[in-house]
């Protein structure tokens, strides 16, 4: 697990983590794939920071971090969503969703209704007590990202999501390259 001492800083006063740059400076071929490849390394240690300080929140109140995010997706909804919408949108199976409904169905958070559209379907929603743990889940959710993000000004969370989301643009279109064309050896 990454920490926080483990870190230097380059000469621009940048942080870098000398493990990372030191694997991958085999692994790449020059300054710049070495950037990419660090920049890749520290975007996979900031997603396992986030994933543990959210797992500790959730998990901690009985709901792991897969349904933590289905609640918040059906609580913002406002209304039932089908098993394959929540599938896509979490980027995850429709049998894993299948798996946390049936879960937060137990533990009564969420219940299956009738689908109004298409009577062979159903949807998920929240309840009542499923909104009234979001509710009291928001502001330890709240002071968490304060504490997580502290330091950060209201530009670099801009610049920084904006760089998240390019990468995953970019790899979006690599996958759908790939598809199309297949890899190459």
């Amino acid at each position: 697990m990454n920490d926080v001492q483990n870190y230097e800083r380059d000469e621009d006063g940048a942080l870098y983590d000398p493990r990372v740059r030191e694997a991958m400076g085999r692994f790449a071929d020059g300054d710049d794939q070495l950037l990419a490849f660090e920049a890749a390394g520290a975007v996979r240690t900031a997603y396992h920071a986030v994933e543990r300080l959210r797992a500790q929140g959730s998990e901690g109140r009985g709901v792991s971090a897969g349904a933590l995010d289905l609640l918040v997706r059906l609580g913002a909804a406002g209304r039932g969503i089908s098993i394959g919408d929540l599938a896509r949108a979490a980027g995850v199976s429709s049998r894993n969703v299948t798996g946390l409904v049936d879960t937060l169905e137990r533990d009564g958070l969420v219940r299956r209704v009738p689908d109004p559209d298409d009577r062979r379907s159903v949807l998920a929603e929240i309840t009542p007590e499923g909104q009234a743990w979001i509710e009291a889940f928001r502001e330890p959710s709240r002071l968490a990202m304060r504490a997580m993000f502290q330091g950060f000004t209201p530009g670099d969370l801009v610049a920084f999501r904006d760089l998240c989301l390019r990468l995953a643009a970019n790899q979006n279109r690599l996958a759908a390259h790939l598809r199309q064309n297949g890899p190459r050896s």
